[in-house]
């Protein structure tokens, strides 16, 4: 690798592969990096979507009259939308860049193989992602997409504001929510061999699954959503990010048991 792995992170490389059924694998140097640039990332990855709702926040209540009988924030909140969006293309631009970096760790890595070695069908979202969490992040925006376009149809004031903001931010997050999994899904396969092969596999697996998770989703209707009060309106919003917290903890649920029984059945090569 370009830079010097250190002895820590061959031996976080050791025990990642120890815990995903893989001891038989050596920890080398660019597998450690390949993980080091992850951690990383996904520190990064988990500060913007913060940084993110905090700003949408701060411009949400930035456009709220002080007293009900405040006027003039008719031209406050279209500036405050602008601010919004800006925000939004950020978060897309910052996630994407993101993504590069780790890609092109992986393409330094790769450059370094004597030999490549790939799998003779390309794993596809079924594989990498899985039918039931593709099925859950389609649900939970679909959803929560057709609440806001119902809320900005239906309501008025301060709670069809509030859906704009949500609305906004809902299309950035599903635009970078994209951008990622298709880093994941199509960037090349970094391995010499059946044991690299298989860690490769996980890694790309497990870099879908963290993108898949919607926290952002569920975290937007308190930025703004739930300031109008816990309505019936807002009750259903409550029920539903309840009931997809539910179901991906079931989804992982049986992921680990799947996991489990296959580092305790037969292998097969």
């Amino acid at each position: 690798m370009s830079r010097k792995v250190r002895p820590a992170e061959l031996e976080i490389a050791r025990l990642w592969l120890a815990g995903r059924g893989l001891a038989d694998v050596t920890p080398t140097p660019m597998l450690a990096a390949r993980l080091a640039a992850r951690r990383r990332a996904r520190v990064v990855a988990a500060i913007l979507p913060a940084a993110f709702l905090i700003a949408a926040a701060l411009v949400y209540v930035s456009a709220l009259p002080i007293r009900p009988t405040d006027d003039g924030f008719g031209t406050q909140r279209r500036w405050a939308l602008v601010v919004l969006a800006v925000l939004v293309a950020g978060l897309v631009a910052g996630l994407s860049l993101l993504d590069r970096w780790v890609r092109r760790v992986d393409q330094q890595a790769g450059a370094e193989l004597q030999r490549r070695a790939t799998h003779s069908v390309r794993p596809g979202w079924r594989t990498v992602l899985g039918v039931p969490r593709v099925a859950l992040l389609a649900v939970t925006y679909a959803g929560a997409a057709v609440l806001a376009i119902a809320a900005l149809t239906i309501r008025d004031g301060a709670a069809k504001y509030a859906a704009v903001i949500l609305l906004i931010g809902l299309c950035g997050v599903a635009v970078g929510t994209a951008v990622q999994l298709r880093h994941v899904l199509t960037h090349p396969v970094v391995a010499d061999g059946e044991g690299s092969l298989r860690a490769d596999l996980l890694m790309r697996v497990e870099d879908a699954r963290e993108v898949a998770v919607p926290t952002v989703v569920w975290s937007l209707p308190v930025v703004s959503v739930f300031d109008t009060g816990l309505d019936p309106w807002n009750t259903g919003w409550l029920i539903f990010m309840i009931l997809s917290v539910i179901a991906l903890a079931l989804i992982a649920a049986g992921d680990a048991r799947s996991a489990l029984a296959a580092q305790h059945g037969p292998t097969t090569r």
